[in-house]
């Protein structure tokens, strides 16, 4: 198994496991029963790094509130001591845009409703899920900082940092880790891997496929335009427009795959791999097989020279906008 250091001493899987599709985002929640032998076979295969959030949550038939927090923690409490939990706080859906906030009432409110719906006594890796104009940097990381010593929590991260808020925050309590959307098509957080370098903070990168699209598995996306429960229907990559716009990078991605023998997608998170040595992926699923897929990526060596090839032919072609977040 192939394992990874985030900040100082965070050892998880190279790649992890994003949980949020199981609830959110992908359509109606998953079976919970399907999800929860689902996330034991995860660890069974090797992960260690599993990652959700507050706000990752989506309605049951039944109307019920389907909360991913509730689903991951009673599915890994009997694995409780072999992984790391992930999750976040500070962020709420409003229909489509998000509200922030990481008041310190509100960080403190969120750890303790977190603590309960995982079944778990601490928190490894707690995120700001977006930064909230209204509080500055240092009044975050010192609420952070307090929670670490309380013991609720062990590690700290900010989700979509930039470099000024991210060198405030770790003057007054250090980050561990940033999470930030990176893949091929979204690389505009690239000019943070010499700061990250500097301060020795790892970054998980969400959305490492492009929300799937990198898979190279949906050039016919008419079946997410009915379904306004999967984001993807309003995702420009997963238009009709948008995969035609795509074309010479899916077949960059296939071409590839063909020479090292792999599938597009294990190409794609083996491509932000061989970025740096503290990246660590975190793509989502609710198959089996792509979970499997994805966790061995880490072994599809990529060379410095082959990454540099894929990075010139990325910064020459066309492709299609790609989904960068709801609009707080």
């Amino acid at each position: 198994m192939n394992y990874r250091i985030l900040g100082n001493d965070l050892k998880v899987s190279a790649v992890g496991l994003g949980c949020m599709g199981m609830t959110h985002a992908s359509g109606a929640p998953a079976d919970t029963k399907e999800m929860t032998r689902l996330l034991a076979q995860a660890v069974e295969m090797g992960y260690t790094y599993f990652d959700t959030a507050q706000c990752y949550t989506g309605v049951n038939p039944d109307g019920s509130i389907a909360y991913n927090e509730e689903l991951v923690g009673a599915a890994l409490k009997p694995y409780r001591d072999k992984i790391v939990l992930a999750t976040k706080c500070g962020v709420r859906h409003l229909g489509d845009h998000l509200e922030m906030d990481s008041s310190r009432e509100t960080i403190r409110k969120s750890v303790e409703e977190s603590l309960k719906k995982l079944q778990t006594d601490h928190i490894d890796l707690y995120y700001q899920h977006r930064i909230d104009p209204k509080v500055e940097p240092e009044d975050v990381a010192q609420t952070m900082g307090e929670l670490i010593k309380e013991g609720e929590i062990t590690h700290w991260g900010i989700s979509e940092a930039n470099e000024e808020y991210l060198r405030r925050a770790h003057a007054v309590c250090p980050v561990t880790a940033i999470q930030n959307r990176y893949s091929m098509m979204a690389r505009w957080y690239e000019n943070l891997l010499p700061v990250l370098d500097e301060l020795h903070i790892g970054f998980v990168a969400f959305s490492p496929l492009a929300n799937g699209f990198l898979s190279a598995r949906y050039h016919d996306t008419s079946q997410f335009e009915h379904s306004p429960a999967d984001f993807r229907s309003s995702m420009p990559q997963f238009s009709k427009e948008g995969v035609a716009q795509n074309e010479e990078l899916l077949a960059l991605i296939e071409n590839t795959a063909k020479e090292k023998n792999a599938a597009p997608a294990q190409i794609s998170l083996a491509w932000l791999l061989a970025k740096r040595p503290y990246i660590v992926p975190i793509p989502g699923s609710r198959k089996e097989a792509r979970i499997k897929e994805n966790l061995d990526a880490a072994d599809i060596v990529l060379t410095t020279d082959e990454v540099g090839k894929i990075d010139a032919a990325l910064d020459s072609m066309k492709m299609s906008a790609v989904f960068g977040g709801h609009h707080a």
